[in-house]
């Protein structure tokens, strides 16, 4: 897999001598020609003599990071036991690998340093790269003794935090004879080339930490002027991990719920609300200081955001341009001094790019496209000692690479499990060695594998290599290639870092492991109790020193000295959503959070008391006081019981929940335990809601068999507080709601339920007995749209209403006796349709102003009542981008709370009434709103139309009326009213073709529009009525072309390329007797005019129809096959082409 001499990319690479070319191949496996060279010193067969060899011990001076210590790191380890080295095993620094810097260079550089250096002249090629601090300006080329040109840049990278800018630089001249292209057999040294200075951008210093400038932070936001606001987010991802920015003034850690980052400080249980993205954020990263952070995401409108984490504040933005799905970026990482950004793209053909962030955000500094055979590269990392090499790697593919200048090369070194005669396992993280040339790379069967330079050694170096184990190489590079496998732990390591002069790794069975530079294990934790380490990150604080002090109760080190091991404090994330602080001195473990790693659609409000119930696929059950933000009591039921749904009793005394086994159980809601001795397990499916009835006498649920089953109230000392009761399988397709009502003449419950069959059942409790459920009524409420959800219309009117959404972006009002459609309203149009409502509570339910919150399929919403189809009247917000599950409002009517379904987490929203009212002021008042739904508005040419035919309908009507013809030349009187009957005239000239049920519920809905308060009916209707009446009613996005093609597609046969069609007497046969019949008379008539034999209007403009003709016309003009688009062009004069994915009406 090694790439053919690095892939480039971003502005060409100046001008230097090129390298022999070398010999590559793309197959996994083959090994480039520099590196078939560098084998040559030692075969896989050799390796495992190399690796059985006892270690001799390091001596002083000699690199520990090259010589690998195989009784720590190869052989296997018992988990139980922490194993003792002697005194020659202690932990030592690191100095290098195999090289002597001269005590005059190294005091030189302590004389010069802060000051600005001309430039060093390198002869030895295995020399330290020394770094001295210059001014860039002072960069520039620099010639040897022997005349040749030697390679300048400046290497932008800030010393160890500190406080420091981030545009603080060090000049970092590379080692002579080193290059970054890759090697050849030819040539043991790459050729120089001349690099220019980069140019540098100031940015505003961080503070230092402590810093009389910057107060602690503040978590708690303020309300925004949105309708609805995120103040708390329960839950986390545990698939990104979490980040600890924990300081000398605060106790902080950063992670993900869906698509807000959340800053959490644990110290004062407060959380502070990153919002910006609209997907889910898949990847995050900070600077070593812990001041600025990064969040992407990845899908269409896709951005990676920088923030400052000590206001919370945006300061820089990344956008996607590519506007697809699959943009976005799956990692991001930061060089230590935040100077530079690297992305990977999300997409399939992956990218990897350096950014400037700090200078612009529009463009990389530099490039290079990945193969795709590489596999998804999610991880990065930058080397912290020379920022300009970085390595990602995927789960089966490490990819390293240099920069610099506007263009960057790559190499992905190949591996197999044959190279070694081991297995290699999946790679998880990656990083660089400390002093060292080499990079680590942990697998998922606990091997470490060690990358080191690839370049063709002398006999020399392989006599070194059989000697000491190791190989002379200090020059960076990143041409590398596997130099040996070494097993670490029998158990799969998610997790490498580094943390000051350690080497740190998490697995799967929850220990963090501490060894040296040389892998020497020097400490582990393995009773942390958190589960599969996903993360491990370390706090900031710029004056640790990693000595211990007098009082302080450091656990030993595994040596036998048993030296107090001084860390850092760190914060471990687990893949079973538990993230735990580590205080080091005490070795104290705090969860910080225990949360759900299963999906949550479970959501229950109680009716008295600030508490919200969130359950779990995860079988976890959490009852959260949410105004302290503290967990009251939680359960986790044993394994199978995922939680489906849940519900409070209205006196709060029980709590139902519903199993996705099909089981039923009902608990105390203060203890959680059960209160029937066995669960009811009468569905054998998933139980998709449960309710109460108002006065606990009943409980029902609606499985995904499409069966309504009732359980019925019993008191009674040491009785099951609720019995079976019955079942009625009464839909046919999904139940999407239930829900209890109460009876207008009496204080009893009515049972609801509504399906994706468009029927609406009502239950008769009154009569039902022991395993007979009886149905009262079964109504078909919606001819073509699909219903998604219903609930009681507050009593804000005299007539009593059940209010419904469907698939069409329309709100229905339905009488509650009659179940006849009273209203047709449209409704919030982002993107999908309501999928849930919920009236928002209030104190005083006859009085107040009444509001409906909703849920679509991505986004939460408002809209104020009553419902009377002004786009203004609502708003919505991006709820969860992988979907919204469920939604409840609190019992004082002051919060909203959503499921995320998916991505595990529940947002707490805040309501803002009074931006929801001044939106709707900014949208007008009486017709205004409406004009805006027309195309042109007020002005334009639909609205000219309207108007003639609403007063073309008068005339027309009139003379009617007195039996004169419409060309009739005396004089008229217009009124400002049609008669009802010209509706359906009118909205068919203006372009909408209702049903004959449709036209009998716009007929309905205006003439009982003022039945209740006046006891007459509406006969006529003005021209705003009207206006209101055709926007309510009209397809919410016109006509579609898709819709008569489907249509094909399900009733007729393939036709070759014409796509599917229709006999002609078939198509005739069922517009005469399916759906709403046509008499044969009628159908003749049509078609006759639409064929253009009959004159337009027809009988509705009182025209003469020969019907003698219509059967020899139809059958002549008619093809024996009808095709979607023969029908829409020809018959339908619609316009629609094969060619055009839309048509238009």
């Amino acid at each position: 897999m090694a790439d053919e001499e690095g892939q480039k990319s971003g502005s060409p690479k100046p001008e230097s001598p090129q390298p022999a070319d070398p010999e590559t191949t793309d197959a996994p496996g083959t090994p480039t020609r520099a590196d078939a060279a560098g084998r040559k010193s030692k075969s896989p067969e050799a390796q495992e003599v190399q690796e059985s060899k006892s270690p001799e011990p390091a001596e002083e001076g000699q690199g520990d990071a090259e010589n690998v210590n195989e009784n720590a790191g190869g052989e296997e380890q018992t988990d139980g036991d922490k194993p003792t080295n002697d005194g020659t095993d202690e932990t030592q620094e690191q100095e290098g690998e195999q090289q002597e810097v001269p005590a005059e260079t190294e005091e030189a550089q302590q004389e010069e340093q802060g000051e600005e250096q001309a430039g060093e002249d390198e002869q030895q090629a295995g020399d330290d790269e020394q770094q001295a601090e210059a001014e860039p300006a002072e960069a520039g080329e620099r010639a040897s003794p022997e005349g040749e040109q030697q390679q300048t840049e400046v290497d932008k990278a800030q010393e160890e935090s500190g406080g420091k800018s981030p545009t603080q630089e060090q000049q970092q001249p590379p080692a002579a004879g080193t290059d970054a292209r890759p090697s050849s057999q030819a040539s043991l040294k790459s050729q120089p080339t001349e690099r220019g200075p980069l140019e540098v951008a100031q940015i505003p210093d961080a503070p230092q930490i402590p810093s009389p400038d910057r107060p602690e932070s503040e978590m708690e936001g303020t309300m925004s002027n949105a309708a609805l606001n995120i103040i708390w987010s329960f839950g986390l991802n545990r698939n990104v991990r979490v980040l600890n920015l924990t300081d000398n003034t605060r106790k902080v850690i950063m992670y993900t719920c869906a698509h807000v980052g959340i800053l959490y400080d644990f110290n004062s249980n407060r959380q502070h609300i990153l919002q910006g993205h609209s997907n889910p954020i898949t990847c995050t990263c900070v600077s070593e200081d812990k001041r600025w952070l990064v969040t992407g995401d990845r899908g269409k409108d896709s951005m990676v955001i920088v923030w400052d984490t000590y206001t919370g504040v945006p300061i820089q933005t990344i956008f996607d341009t590519s506007n697809s799905d699959e943009g976005g970026v799956v990692a991001v990482g930061m060089t230590p001094d935040a100077k530079y950004l690297a992305t990977i793209s999300a997409a399939k053909s992956q990218v990897l790019s350096i950014w400037d962030w700090t200078v612009d955000g529009d463009t990389p500094l530099c490039s290079a496209e990945l193969k795709s055979t590489y596999g998804v590269q999610n991880f990065i990392l930058f080397n912290p000692q020379d920022i300009h090499y970085l390595v990602t790697n995927s789960d089966s593919q490490v990819v390293f690479y240099n920069w610099s200048n506007g263009h960057m090369e790559y190499f992905a070194p190949p591996l197999t499990d044959q190279d070694f005669n081991k297995q290699v396992g999946r790679y998880s993280q990656s990083i660089f060695q400390a002093n060292s040339s080499r990079a680590l790379t942990a697998t998922s069967i606990g091997n470490l594998v060690v990358w080191d330079n690839n370049k063709p050694v002398t006999k020399e170096q392989m006599e070194e290599i059989y000697r000491n184990d190791e190989v002379i190489s200090s020059e960076p590079s990143a041409n590398k290639k596997a130099l040996k496998i070494i097993r670490l732990q029998e158990r799969g390591i998610n997790v490498i870092t580094t943390t000051d002069k350690y080497i740190v790794v998490g697995d799967v069975a929850g220990h963090v492991k501490f060894f040296d530079q040389s892998l020497k294990l020097v400490h582990w934790y393995q009773d942390l109790n958190l589960g599969p380490v996903s993360a491990v990150s370390f706090a900031f604080n710029p004056d640790f020193l990693g000595i211990a002090r007098e009082g302080t109760n450091y656990p030993p080190d595994a040596t036998i000295q048993a030296r107090q091991f001084v860390i850092r404090d760190f914060v471990v994330g687990s893949s079973i959503a538990v993230f735990g602080n580590v205080t080091a001195d005490g070795t104290a473990v705090k969860v910080i959070h225990r949360e759900h790693d299963g999906p949550i659609h479970s959501l229950a409000a109680h009716p008295t008391q600030p508490a919200v119930v969130i359950g779990s696929y995860s079988g976890l059950l959490k009852v959260w006081n949410y105004e302290k933000k503290q967990v009251m009591v939680s359960r986790t039921f044993e394994r199978g019981n995922l939680i489906r749904c849940c519900s409070y009793s209205p006196n709060g005394a029980y709590l139902a929940v519903g199993f996705m086994n099909g089981s039923v159980r009902v608990l105390d809601s203060i203890t959680l335990l059960d209160e029937l001795q066995e669960p009811f397990r009468y569905s054998r499916d998933a139980i998709t809601h449960i309710e109460f009835s108002h006065d606990s006498k009943y409980l029902a649920t609606a499985d995904a068999e499409y069966t309504v089953s009732v359980f019925v109230r019993q008191h009674g000392v040491h009785v099951a507080p609720y019995v079976y009761l019955g079942r009625n399988r009464a839909h046919y397709k999904p139940i999407k709601e239930i829900m209890f009502g109460i009876q207008l003449d009496a204080d009893f419950p009515r049972l609801l339920s509504l399906g994706t069959d468009r029927v609406l059942v009502e239950y008769d409790l009154e009569r039902s007995s022991k395993d007979d459920l009886q149905i009262a009524s079964s109504d078909r409420i919606e001819q073509s749209a699909v219903p998604q959800c219903m609930t009681w219309y507050p009593p804000i009117t005299k007539e009593h209403f059940i209010v419904t959404a469907n698939d069409q972006f329309k709100f229905k009002l339905y009488n509650a006796t009659t179940k006849m459609c009273r209203k047709t309203l449209l409704g919030p149009t982002y993107g999908s349709p309501v999928q849930k409502m919920c009236v928002i509570p209030t104190k005083d339910p006859a009085r107040d102003k009444r509001y409906v919150a909703y849920i679509t399929e991505y986004k939460v919403g408002m809209n104020i009542l009553p419902l009377d189809g002004n786009p203004h009247n609502a708003m919505a917000l991006i709820g969860h981008p992988s979907g919204v599950a469920n939604m409840v409002c609190s019992n004082d009517g002051r919060y909203l709370f959503t499921a995320g379904g998916t991505d595990a987490t529940v947002h707490m929203w805040e309501i803002n009434i009074n931006a929801l009212e001044g939106q709707s002021s900014l949208g007008g008042e009486d017709l205004i709103p409406f004009y805006g739904l027309l195309e042109g508005g007020r002005e334009g040419e639909l609205f000219k139309e309207l108007e003639d035919y609403f007063y073309y309908a008068q005339i027309r009507r009139r003379l009617l009326d007195e039996s004169q013809g419409v060309n009739a030349m005396d004089s008229r009187e217009v009124s400002v009213k049609i008669p009802l009957s010209e509706v359906p005239f009118v909205m068919r000239a203006m372009g909408f073709y209702p049903s004959e049920q449709e036209i009998e519920d716009m007929l309905n809905e205006v003439k009982f529009s003022r039945y209740v308060e006046t006891g007459s009916y509406v006969e006529a209707i003005d021209l705003g009525e009207f206006i209101k009446l055709y926007i309510n009613h009209r397809p919410a996005f016109g006509l579609s072309p898709e819709r008569l093609v489907k249509a094909f597609e399900t009733l007729g046969l393939p036709a070759g390329k014409a796509g599917p069609a229709i006999n002609r007497g078939d198509l005739l046969e069922m517009l005469q007797t399916k759906g709403e019949h046509m008499t044969e008379y009628e159908l003749a008539e049509y078609l006759m005019t639409l064929l253009g034999y009959h004159a337009e209007g027809g009988s509705s403009e009182l025209q003469e129809f020969d019907t003698n003709i219509a059967g020899d016309v139809i059958s002549d003009h008619l093809p024996v096959d009808i095709t979607a688009e023969m029908f829409a062009n020809e018959v339908l004069g619609f316009g629609m082409n094969q060619d055009s994915s839309q048509g238009k009406a």
